[in-house]
C-alpha cells in the first residue's frame, strides 16, 4: 500500500563512518534529508563532546555574520537570499571564510568609528561656526558709512562690546558662548538667573539650520546661547551649570578680528573635512557592497557546517577512535540512496576506506513517515493536528480528501458562496508561486495559503451541494421546470372567485391528475422556495439525510479497521472485535437507514398521509412492542425488529469478553517456540547485499530477545487487558448513538446558513402541513431589503434609485463575505473537523505515533 495510505516501513540502520569522511558523508546526507538520527551520547554535557570546538569557532562566526547583517541593516541595506544552495564547506575553505568575515568586520569596525569622529567634529566645527555668526550679531554693531558718531541713550538691543559704552564699564566683560537642546533651554536660563542673582546678561538665538543630536541620531534645531559675564567666580558658575545640562561650550574671541580670522579657518577646516568624509563613505559602501555579496553564502554555509558538528557530537567512537558509529531511522526504501551518499561522501573526502549502512533489529516501535505533496499536505495536516498515525496503521488522509469537503459542503451548500470560495482558492492555487503569496507575514493568510487545495475542494463541493438545495445566495433558481402544476389545479379543483378571495393561501393536492407529475429531475423543487411549509420540508429531508451520511461515514470506518487488524496479523480481532461492532452498528443503525429508504421509495406525494413514522417504529423496536396507530412499513416488521435488537444486545459480551479471553488463553498455552531460535520481529526485510544482521549500540541483551511483537512477546496483565476492553466496547457502544446524533449537527448547520442570508424568507411553518401551500412569503427584513430598496433602486426611483443602490449593495455584498463567507465558513470548518476527528476516526484510528524528522539542511531563518 502507498506511503498515503499507511506510513512508510522505517528501520533502524547503523552508519560506521571513517573518521576522515564522517565530515563530508553527513553533509551529503544533510543535502538528500533521509535521516533521522539519534543521540548515542545522551548523558554526556554538550560542552564536553568531542567536536565542541568546532560549534564554538561556528557560533563566533555567527556572530560575526550578526554583525555585518546589523551594518546592513543601518546602511538601509537588505542583504538578498542566496541565489543558489551551497555545499558545506570544507576545513580549508572555513578557514578562508573566517579569516575574510572577521577582516569585513574590522574595516567595518575601523571605517564607521572614522566616519563617526569625523561626522562628529565637523558636526563641532559647524556648530562653532554658527555660534561665532551668530555672537556677532551680540558683540558688535557697525556704523555705517559716512554718518558722524552720535552719543545715544543706553537700550537693551545695544551691542555688548560698542565702543560708546566701554565708558560705563569698569571691569573687562566675558563671554561664554555655545550650543544647547531646545528642551533645555527654560531651565538653563532660570537657574542661571537664580545662581548668578543677574550678573550676566544671557541672549538666545535658533540655530539656522537642524543638525544630528548625538545621542539619538535625530535632526533638531539647537539653541545658541551667549553669555556675558563680569567676574571670574561668576563665570566658574556659569561653566559648571553649562557642564550639568550637556551645554557644548566653544571659545570665543573678545575682538572682531580674532573672530573673522576664527571663522575663516573653520571655513577651510570644514571644506576639509568634507572631502574627507566624502571619501570614507565611498570606501564604507564599497565594503558594504562586498559584504551584501558575500554574507548570504557565508551564512548558508557556516549553519550547514554547524548543523553537521552537532549530528558528529551524537555519534559514538569505536575502540580505535577511528570510526564513527550513527545510529538512524531510515525509510526502508532510501537505504540505496543512503548508501549511495556514503559512498559519495567517502569519494569527495579522499578517504580509501568506503563508509557503509547496516540495519539493526530493534524493539521500538519506529517514527511515522507519510510523504505528502502540495495537494495532500493540507488534509495530512488536519490529520496530524488531531494525532500523528501509529507506525504503519491506516492513514485517515486520503479518504479525507474527498469526505471532509463533502461533510464541509453539506452545511454550506450554496451556489453562490461556493462559487466564491472557488475563485478565490483557484486564485492562490493559480499563483502559488509568487513570493508575495508565499513570504507573507501575516499568520492567518499563510494559514488560508497553506489550505488553499483544501479549500479549492471545499468550494467546488459547496456549488455541488447547493444545485442540489437549489439555493445560490439562498434563493432558488429555476433549473428546470418545476414538478407542481398551479394551473392544472386551478382548472381541475374547487378553486373558485370566492374560495381565492377568502384563502390567502392555497394548497395543492396531488391526487389530482396532472398537479404533481413526479420527482424534480436534480435537486429541490424551486417551487418549495414559495410555500409556508418550506421548513418542515426541508427539515425532513435534511435531519434524515444527516443520519443516513453519517452512518455510512462511521460505518466506513468500522470497515478500515480491517485493514489494520490484517496488517498487524491480529486476526482474531476480526470475528471479536469487528464483526461484533458491524453487527451492533448495522443491526440498530443500519436498520434505521433502511427504513428511511424503504419509506422513501414506497411512499410518494400521493399517499404521503397515511405514510407511518420511522421515529414511533425506532422506539418500539427497543420496547419489542408495536403501535396499532403506527402502521407498519412492510409485513413482519415486528419480528424482524426483535431479532435486530437481540443480535444486536448479543455482540455486546463478544465485543466485552471476546479479546481478553483469548490472550489469556494464548498465554496460558505452552510456547511453541524451540530454544534458541530466532524471535521474530517487524524486520523481516532482506538486508542490503553483502551486509549482516547487528544490535543497536544502546540495545542490551534483554532488548534484543523480547523484540517480538505477539501477544506472547510479555507477561500479560489479564485484569489490565480486561479494563481496556471494557473501556473500548463502552465507549463503542455508546458512541454509536452519541456519534449518530451528533451528525445532526450537518442538518442544523444547513438550515442556519440557508436562513442567515440576507435573501432568505423566514416564514413559520404550520402544524399540520403535509401538501405544498403557495403563498406571498411575509414581508421580512430581507424581503423589505429588497422590495423597498433593491427593487426601487432599479425601476422606481430613476437615476436616484441607482445611487441609492450602490452602498446598499455594497453593504450586502460585504455581509456576505464578512458573516457567510468567512464566519459561517469557519464554523462549518471547525464542525467536519469534529466529525471527522471524534465520529469517524476513532473508529479504527489511534494516533499515537510520532513523526519522522530526517536531517535535511533547513532554509535560511533569517530570510
Amino acid at each position: 500500500m502507498g506511503s498515503l495510505f499507511r506510513s512508510e516501513e522505517v528501520c533502524l540502520a547503523q552508519l560506521f563512518l571513517q573518521s576522515a569522511s564522517a565530515y563530508s558523508c553527513i553533509s551529503e546526507l544533510g543535502e538528500r534529508g533521509l535521516l533521522e538520527f539519534r543521540d548515542l551520547n545522551p548523558k554526556v554535557s554538550p560542552f564536553q563532546r568531542r567536536f565542541v570546538g568546532e560549534v564554538r569557532r561556528c557560533e563566533e562566526m555567527e556572530k560575526t555574520f550578526t554583525f555585518l547583517q546589523q551594518e546592513l541593516r543601518v546602511a538601509g541595506r537588505v542583504p538578498g537570499p542566496c541565489p543558489e544552495s551551497p555545499r558545506a564547506p570544507v576545513a580549508r575553505e572555513a578557514l578562508r571564510v573566517q579569516e575574510q568575515s572577521e577582516q569585513l568586520a574590522q574595516e567595518l569596525r575601523e571605517v564607521t568609528r572614522n566616519r563617526a569622529s569625523l561626522r562628529g567634529r565637523l558636526r563641532d566645527l559647524r556648530q562653532y561656526l554658527h555660534v561665532l555668526r551668530e555672537g556677532q550679531h551680540f558683540t558688535s554693531l557697525p556704523a555705517p558709512l559716512g554718518s558722524p558718531p552720535r552719543p545715544r541713550a543706553l537700550s537693551d538691543r545695544e551691542p555688548i562690546l560698542d565702543p560708546s559704552l566701554h565708558q560705563h564699564l569698569e571691569r573687562k566683560i566675558n563671554f561664554v558662548a555655545g550650543v544647547i537642546h531646545p528642551w533645555r533651554v527654560t531651565a538653563f536660563e532660570r537657574l542661571l538667573w537664580r545662581a548668578c542673582r543677574g550678573y550676566l546678561v544671557a541672549s538666545f538665538v535658533e540655530m539656522p539650520e537642524p543638525m544630528e543630536d548625538p545621542a539619538t541620531g535625530e535632526n533638531i534645531t539647537w539653541v545658541i546661547f551667549l553669555i556675558s559675564y563680569w567676574g571670574e567666580q561668576i563665570g566658574q558658575k556659569i561653566r559648571k551649570i553649562s557642564d550639568c545640562f550637556h551645554c557644548q561650550v566653544y571659545p570665543y574671541p573678545e575682538s572682531d578680528a580674532s573672530r573673522t580670522d576664527t571663522m575663516t579657518s573653520l571655513h577651510s577646516q570644514i571644506q576639509d573635512l568634507s572631502v574627507v568624509l566624502e571619501e570614507t563613505e565611498q570606501y564604507l559602501a564599497q565594503v558594504l557592497d562586498k559584504v551584501a555579496l558575500a554574507l548570504p553564502t557565508w551564512r548558508v554555509q557556516v549553519q550547514k557546517m554547524k548543523a553537521i558538528y552537532l549530528i558528529l557530537n551524537q555519534c559514538s567512537f569505536d575502540v580505535t577512535e577511528k570510526c564513527l558509529i550513527a545510529e538512524v531511522w531510515c525509510p526502508v526504501r532510501d537505504l540505496t540512496q543512503v548508501q549511495d551518499a556514503l559512498r559519495q561522501g567517502s569519494y569527495q573526502s579522499g578517504s580509501s576506506v568506503e563508509c557503509f549502512v547496516q540495519r539493526v533489529p530493534t524493539s521500538e516501535s519506529p517514527p511515522t513517515l507519510i510523504r505528502t505533496n502540495k495537494f495532500t499536505a493540507g488534509f495530512q495536516s488536519i490529520v496530524d493536528a488531531y494525532g500523528v498515525a501509529s507506525y504503519q496503521e491506516v492513514n485517515p488522509a486520503p479518504y479525507a480528501i474527498v469526505t471532509f469537503p463533502f461533510i464541509f459542503a453539506i452545511m454550506f451548500g450554496d451556489v453562490g458562496h461556493g462559487l466564491l470560495m472557488l475563485l478565490f482558492a483557484l486564485w492562490m492555487v493559480l499563483y502559488e508561486d509568487s513570493p508575495r503569496l508565499r513570504q507573507g507575514t501575516n499568520e492567518i493568510w499563510l494559514t488560508f495559503f497553506e489550505g488553499r487545495y483544501l479549500i479549492l475542494l471545499m468550494g467546488a463541493f459547496s456549488i455541488y451541494t447547493g444545485f442540489i438545495y437549489n439555493e445560490c445566495f439562498s434563493k432558488a433558481t429555476v433549473i428546470f421546470p418545476s414538478a407542481w402544476s398551479v394551473a392544472t389545479m386551478a382548472n381541475y379543483s374547487s378553486w373558485s372567485s370566492e374560495y381565492l378571495a377568502t384563502h390567502p393561501s392555497l394548497t395543492l393536492d396531488p391526487n389530482v391528475t396532472g398537479v404533481f407529475r413526479g420527482p424534480y429531475p436534480f435537486g429541490i423543487d424551486p417551487i418549495w422556495s414559495l410555500a409556508t411549509n418550506h421548513l418542515n420540508f426541508l427539515n425532513s429531508f435534511k435531519m434524515k439525510m444527516s443520519v443516513v451520511l453519517g452512518i455510512v461515514h462511521m460505518g466506513f470506518g468500522v470497515v478500515l479497521g480491517v485493514f489494520n487488524h490484517l496488517h498487524f496479523k491480529q486476526r482474531h480481532r476480526l470475528l471479536l472485535e469487528f464483526l461484533p461492532e458491524v453487527i451492533f452498528l448495522l443491526a440498530l443503525f443500519g436498520y434505521l437507514v433502511f427504513l428511511i429508504f424503504y419509506k422513501w421509495i414506497k411512499f410518494g406525494a400521493a399517499d404521503s398521509r397515511v405514510a407511518p413514522s420511522i421515529l414511533i417504529h425506532f422506539i418500539d423496536m427497543f420496547l419489542f412492542t408495536s403501535n396499532a396507530e403506527n402502521l407498519p412499513l412492510y409485513p413482519g416488521q415486528v419480528p424482524v425488529q426483535t431479532v435486530l435488537v437481540v443480535l444486536a444486545l448479543a455482540s455486546v459480551p463478544v465485543l466485552l469478553l471476546g479479546t481478553p479471553l483469548y490472550r489469556w488463553c494464548r498465554q496460558r498455552a505452552p510456547s511453541t517456540v524451540r530454544p534458541g531460535a530466532p524471535v521474530a520481529t517487524r524486520e523481516h526485510e532482506p538486508l542490503l547485499e553483502g551486509q549482516e544482521a547487528g544490535n543497536s549500540v544502546n540495545a542490551t541483551k534483554e532488548d534484543v530477545e523480547s523484540a517480538g511483537h505477539g501477544p506472547d512477546a510479555q507477561h500479560l496483565d489479564f485484569a489490565e487487558i480486561f479494563m481496556h476492553q471494557a473501556i473500548h466496547t463502552i465507549e463503542y457502544c455508546l458512541g454509536c448513538v452519541s456519534n449518530t446524533a451528533s451528525y445532526l449537527r450537518l442538518w442544523a448547520l444547513s438550515l442556519a446558513h440557508a436562513r442567515e442570508s440576507p435573501w432568505s424568507p423566514r416564514v413559520p411553518p404550520r402544524a399540520g402541513q403535509t401538501f405544498t401551500r403557495l403563498s406571498l412569503p411575509s414581508p421580512e427584513l430581507s424581503e423589505v431589503l429588497w422590495t423597498m430598496v433593491m427593487r426601487n433602486g432599479f425601476v422606481g426611483l430613476s437615476y436616484v434609485g441607482g445611487v441609492v443602490l450602490v452602498p446598499v449593495f455594497a453593504a450586502f455584498a460585504v455581509l456576505t463575505v464578512a458573516i457567510l463567507l468567512v464566519m459561517e465558513g469557519l464554523s462549518a470548518f471547525l464542525h467536519a473537523l469534529r466529525l471527522h476527528w471524534v465520529e469517524f476516526q476513532n473508529k479504527f484510528y489511534v494516533g499515537a505515533g510520532y513523526k519522522l524528522c530526517p536531517f535535511a539542511f533547513a532554509p535560511d531563518p533569517w530570510e
